[in-house]
């Protein structure tokens, strides 16, 4: 039978931690399969000293870890990585849970029969999603859901569980992975793929206590970390749109009509500036200089496009009112361009910039 390995982040925990760890430690169903419990105080205050203080006495058996301040979730999970890596190698797999009793015994449990059929996936405990949830809760999920399925191509419908059960070959990566905050489990999803890790999903009861008043997560600095890698694409993409769309507007004030070849000119001109541009962000910083001969294949989507782009500009400037200035068929080529930035993203990260399948 495999061996499981199970960690805990915590911060200022309150007796709901206490109660978790009773239900795990009698729960009879559980002891052939978890080999060791480890707890991370990530920083926790003196007021709160005396949970982890209780836990020891209780609960000799538990490995409690310390971070002798906050470091965030992300690196309290890093923590017990490296501790099962250096101290517990056998264990096939390490499942995470909150401490704010989000997560139950059967929850746990049914996650663990899942991956125990599945040991080399990474299982995640999801939950149904109702009005009764709060709304900053369902909103974030909705949004990171949408974003993994525009990124990985992959339909997770619960991105911000903390109850998982990951490979231990993953977690070893997982150690070296960016970030220490909320975004290190977003990013554990995002790259699961590269790694040849399916995501599997196991329902699991959805609990919030007092609103989920207990969360640590901090809505503003926390969505810009779990939001980067998708913030870094937008702004490439609108870093060009500027240069392109500039210089697009000049051309056409100095050629001064609107008719195919001038419209043909200025868009050659402008794309070929912006997309020196976009690709070097790109390449360099949006898809970490993933793929193999990415400026041929850059090179001939540039060539598709910038003919997309003036023949289709100038087919919706004909169907626009007319006017005597550069408004309308700079109007009518935002239009057309935000269409083809949608379909130039997918191509560039399913063909140009693809990565290669890593391993474990």
């Amino acid at each position: 039978m495999l061996s499981i390995g199970v960690t805990i982040p915590a911060l200022n925990p309150d007796d709901k931690l206490m109660t978790l760890i009773h239900q795990m430690t009698t729960t009879s169903a559980l002891h052939p399969l978890i080999k060791k419990i480890v707890i991370v105080d990530d920083g926790s205050d003196t007021d709160h000293q005396p949970i982890f203080q209780q836990l020891s006495q209780h609960y000799p058996e538990l490995v409690i870890l310390h971070h002798l301040h906050n470091r965030g979730k992300g690196a309290a999970l890093k923590t017990a990585f490296a501790y099962f890596r250096d101290h517990l190698p056998d264990v096939a797999g390490i499942a995470t849970m909150d401490s704010d009793g989000q997560h139950t015994v059967d929850a746990l449990q049914s996650c663990l029969t899942m991956f125990t059929k599945n040991p080399q996936q990474l299982v995640i405990g999801v939950r149904h999603f109702t009005n009764d949830i709060p709304f900053r809760s369902q909103f974030g999920n909705l949004l990171t859901s949408g974003l993994v399925r525009l990124l990985t191509r992959q339909n997770i419908s619960d991105t911000q569980t903390g109850l998982r059960v990951i490979p231990t070959a993953y977690t070893t990566t997982l150690i070296s992975f960016p970030g220490d905050r909320f975004e290190f489990e977003f990013d554990m999803l995002l790259q699961a793929k590269k790694y040849g890790i399916k995501i599997i999903e196991q329902p699991i009861p959805t609990i919030y206590l007092e609103g989920n008043a207990s969360s640590h997560f901090r809505v503003i600095r926390d969505s810009i970390a779990i939001y980067s890698r998708f913030l870094k694409f937008a702004a490439s993409g609108l870093i060009s749109f500027l240069v392109d769309i500039s210089l697009f507007y000049l051309v056409l004030f100095f050629i001064g009509n609107h008719i195919l070849n001038s419209i043909l000119v200025a868009t050659v001109i402008s794309r070929v500036l912006s997309s020196v541009v976009n690709y070097s962000i790109n390449h360099q910083v949006v898809f970490n200089r993933a793929g193999h001969q990415t400026l041929f294949k850059y090179g001939c989507l540039f060539i598709a496009q910038m003919l997309a782009s003036a023949f289709f500009t100038d087919i919706l400037t004909t169907l626009l009112p007319a006017t005597d200035g550069q408004f309308m068929p700079t109007l009518a080529k935002m239009i057309v361009d935000f269409i083809l930035f949608m379909i130039s993203y997918h191509i560039q990260r399913d063909f140009i910039f693809k990565e290669g399948p890593q391993h474990v």
